[in-house]
């Protein structure tokens, strides 16, 4: 058998492919948190929380109403958008003159009201979510079995990605986007609904929060606390890459996932640390970030 450093070729592929589900989950949740701050100046502690929900949805509409992945896989961001919407709307537009650590403090209460009330009603035992019936089975690649709905997380993960860097780095309704952010008033005078404009761009934060919540329903249990488990890990993935960087967060959290599959192989007791080790490396060298731009 093909060995590389000591670890058999099927071991090590198979770790990076664990690697790369991981990075495409922090990727899509990463990007969501850089838009929201990049565009919108708000650190979301709930972001874990709303990409848990997202999960729950999914559960839910499976379990009680009979919808299946494909629909959860549009209905869930949908409505957790929307439920975000209502909380940029009433509650965070309130903190926008005061400084970032009240938006904060702000979405860590409120991230711990939504675990709270998902714990107490579907206690904090993982629910299992089914692979779709079309995403079943593996492909054989040679050198490694691909389950097939691990390769469909990531495609699909690298496509939502991609095309929301492409719509605000490279289209008008982008421009607007930052153009809203450096200069609101500005932007209003050319009859820009900037309120509108800001809360649509929470709301679609945080539904790619929930998008990737249902992607990984089938991956992992569903229950309360599985965002909570993550988001210290996006929250290292969002800094290193530069906050608010677009590019930064995609680029590095794929790249952080595999770093971290890597590590599991040839030093397993580090797999756990290895992104807040080189989050510190980072902040010490290049404090913007490795995409962010020093201000």
């Amino acid at each position: 058998m093909t060995e590389i450093f000591g670890v058999p070729t099927q071991a090590l592929f198979g770790q990076l492919l664990v690697g790369l589900i991981n990075g495409s989950f922090y990727a899509v949740l990463s990007l969501g948190l850089a838009i929201i701050f990049g565009l919108l100046n708000i650190i979301n502690f709930a972001h874990g929380a709303l990409y848990m929900m997202g999960a729950f949805l999914a559960w839910i509409g499976l379990t009680y109403f009979g919808i299946n992945y494909w629909l959860a896989l549009v209905l869930a961001p949908l409505a957790v958008g929307i439920f975000g919407m209502l909380l940029e709307r009433l509650m965070l537009k309130r903190l926008y003159h005061l400084d970032h650590l009240y938006g904060l403090l702000l979405t860590f209460g409120l991230a711990l009201i939504i675990e709270g009330l998902f714990r107490y009603f579907y206690g904090i035992s993982g629910q299992p979510y089914t692979v779709p019936e079309a995403l079943g089975g593996a492909w054989n690649l040679g050198f490694m079995f691909l389950p097939k709905y691990r390769g469909w997380v990531i495609a699909i993960s690298l496509v939502v990605c991609l095309a929301t860097w492409f719509v605000i780095e490279r289209t008008k309704l982008g421009a607007y986007l930052r153009a809203g952010t450096e200069n609101p008033k500005l932007l209003q005078a050319f009859g820009v609904n900037v309120p509108l404009l800001i809360t649509l761009t929470y709301g679609y934060g945080v539904a790619l929060a929930a998008f990737a919540g249902v992607l990984a329903a089938p991956v992992f249990s569903v229950n309360p606390v599985m965002g909570s488990n993550l988001i210290i890990v996006v929250f290292a993935v969002v800094v290193i890459g530069g906050m608010g960087s677009i590019l930064g967060s995609i680029v590095t959290g794929l790249g952080l996932g595999l770093v971290e599959g890597v590590t599991r192989v040839y030093y397993p007791e580090a797999s756990a640390v290895v992104v807040f080790v080189i989050m510190v490396i980072v902040l010490l060298v290049r404090p913007a970030g490795l995409f962010g731009r020093e201000k």
